[in-house]
């Protein structure tokens, strides 16, 4: 499906993607698709669907730095992808990535989270 026109006064979504390793997000960067957890999907998906824009942000766990951010360009579907493997994935959506570089977290340790108790974003 094709992502929703621009509304005006409708507010941009950010998420944290976080993920188990490198090679997922570097699949995700080649093909254009992501995908998450079952427990993720409702939420982005109304994120999708009532927001002007969604960005994700992705990030390995651990590796103290994020990979790059996309804009998520379709809804979530009910088909899944073989390139995750059976990993406990849900369906697969597009993402248009807009930045693929290494971020060290200590750049952006000025971004608080004011839905998280104003923790640092990372």
């Amino acid at each position: 499906s094709k992502s929703p026109s621009p509304r005006q006064n409708t507010p941009v979504r950010y998420f944290i993607m976080k993920s188990s390793n490198l090679q997922n997000i570097e699949i995700s960067q080649q093909k254009g698709i992501w995908s998450t957890t079952p427990s993720n999907e409702r939420k982005l998906n109304g994120a999708f669907w009532e927001s002007s824009m969604v960005y994700l942000i992705f990030s390995v766990q651990g590796s103290g730095h994020f990979q790059g951010f996309a804009r998520m360009a379709s809804s979530i579907g009910c088909e899944k992808s073989q390139d995750w493997g059976s990993a406990g994935f849900g369906g697969v959506f597009k993402v248009e990535w807009i930045r693929k570089e290494s971020i060290p977290f200590q750049f952006a340790h000025h971004l608080l989270n004011p839905w998280n108790d104003n923790k640092k974003v990372q």
